[in-house]
């Protein structure tokens, strides 16, 4: 568990309970304006009805000019309306749903102290979890609540002894219905605001059954925001269970293309056996870049990675997947995260959905996606909020027709470039060297052939796979 308590620098509240009231009174009274304000108009956060604790904290993290999914659900969220959200990946919807969380509970004055539980936010994935609670410590530090992170793979027991006095939860699921189920100090009978975040990743997940048991737990009197990336009718079915008469808000409705437009997008074809080959051939020939490489299955990024790591690229890499160390998942997210360049990620698609890595480069999905909503995650982890960034996709010549023609059903502007291949390397040998030398490579080798035929094997859609 992950917790922030009030710091020594916090904003402090007004002396006078009365002036306090009156800061409150005055944001207030501003919202009914600002929901008629033209939302093109809003070009500075500084514009917007909020506490004077989220302005700071904005303008002290470099937050000054919201997005458009952040102009068009504030506008209705800090009123204390419900909202459902859709928008593209990389378009800026953490800060449109922690900035509700912390004007909610401020507009209440909740004390950190005697108050408890006032929000909570769940989150699909622990990373994602992990990533949306350190930007709320940002953007929060001018407040005075506790906020704190709960997600599996940490100590329980150390968690329950500390849940009972905390303001701000952000959870995954299966960890926040564990403390709803055996900790008698966890109440959610004051809960002011619900946030489910990447719904539609939860209930690919399999969090349905655990996610309308939480919902069963709650207050009905509450506020609650929901964003999801794509409309599912399982996330219609959760939206008609978590919220009442919500406002919906689709920024990218209308966009003539589902990625962004800063996102540069080609693919090739190889056959299976050339893959490797043309993973070394990228990182050699991209070694000063920041590149996220996506694998079907945790095997094939752990043997990967490892065989890689021994026949030295040239560059930092690193693997990231599901059934990883939660310590270790979390320094590799930091590490990978915190470098702008000379460094790669192989991952399975635990990585593709929420996270914000800083500044990639190049995404190579040296795998084919499950559908099209998948590749639009993967890809969005680069061209996040406007910055350009590359997509590579690689297919098989079986794989190609059909998954070309779901792409482009999509509005995906995608288009098919030709790999020399004198620019490719083989590393056969080398490979085979690595795999004699160090014990345990052969059987990992093994393990992630298996693993892979296995995850191919099972796929639904067979025009693709």
């Amino acid at each position: 568990m992950h917790y922030a308590r009030r710091k020594k620098h916090a904003f402090k509240q007004k002396n006078s309970k009365k002036a306090y009231k009156e800061d409150i009174q005055s944001v207030i009274a501003k919202y009914a304006e600002f929901a008629k304000v033209n939302k093109d108009t809003l070009t500075s956060f500084s514009q917007m009805p909020l506490s004077e604790g989220t302005q700071r904290g904005l303008l002290a993290s470099n937050f000054i000019t919201p997005t458009d999914i952040q102009r068009e659900s504030l506008q209705f969220s800090l009123t204390g309306l419900d909202v459902v959200g859709a928008a593209k990946t990389g378009s800026g919807k953490t800060l449109a749903l922690l900035i509700p969380v912390l004007e909610c509970l401020w507009r209440q004055s909740w004390s950190h102290k005697t108050d408890g539980l006032g929000a909570l936010i769940i989150s699909p994935t622990r990373e994602l979890a992990f990533q949306t609670f350190q930007v709320l410590n940002k953007i929060g530090t001018h407040h005075q609540f506790s906020a704190a992170v709960l997600i599996g793979g940490t100590d329980v027991e150390f968690e329950s002894k500390r849940i009972g006095s905390i303001n701000i939860v952000v959870c995954t699921p299966g960890r926040l219905l564990q403390h709803m189920d055996e900790n008698s100090t966890f109440s959610c009978e004051q809960l002011q605001i619900l946030v489910i975040d990447e719904a539609d990743r939860i209930l690919d997940l399999g969090f349905a059954k655990q996610m309308n048991a939480i919902l069963e737990n709650l207050p009905t009197e509450r506020q609650t925001l929901l964003f999801s990336a794509t409309q599912t009718k399982n996330v219609n079915d959760l939206v008609r269970l978590a919220l009442k008469n919500p406002i919906y808000v689709s920024v990218h409705e209308n966009a003539p293309q589902a990625t962004p437009e800063s996102l540069q997008q080609s693919y090739f074809t190889c056959k299976d056996e050339d893959k490797i080959n043309i993973l070394w051939s990228f990182l050699v020939n991209h070694r000063k870049k920041k590149t996220l490489i996506f694998v079907s299955c945790c095997k094939q990024a752990r043997f990967l990675t490892e065989a890689f790591c021994h026949l030295r690229p040239g560059l930092s890499l690193m693997g990231l997947w599901g059934t990883m160390n939660q310590m270790k998942r979390l320094e590799v997210f930091k590490k990978f995260n915190g470098k702008t360049g000379g460094i790669a990620l192989i991952a399975t698609d635990v990585a593709s959905r929420g996270l914000d890595f800083a500044r990639v480069d190049w995404v190579l999905q040296l795998d084919c996606p499950v559908d099209v909503n998948d590749y639009i995650h993967r890809v969005g982890r680069t061209a996040r909020m406007d910055v350009k960034g590359e997509a590579v996709l690689v297919l098989t010549p079986s794989q190609e027709q059909a998954m070309f023609t779901l792409l482009r059903s999509r509005n995906i502007p995608i288009s098919k470039i030709d790999v020399s291949e004198k620019r490719i390397t083989d590393i056969s040998r080398r490979l085979q060297s690595v795999i004699i030398q160090y014990p345990g490579m052969k059987e990992f080798a093994q393990r992630s052939f298996v693993a892979y035929i296995r995850t191919i094997y099972l796929m639904k859609n067979k025009d693709i796979f």
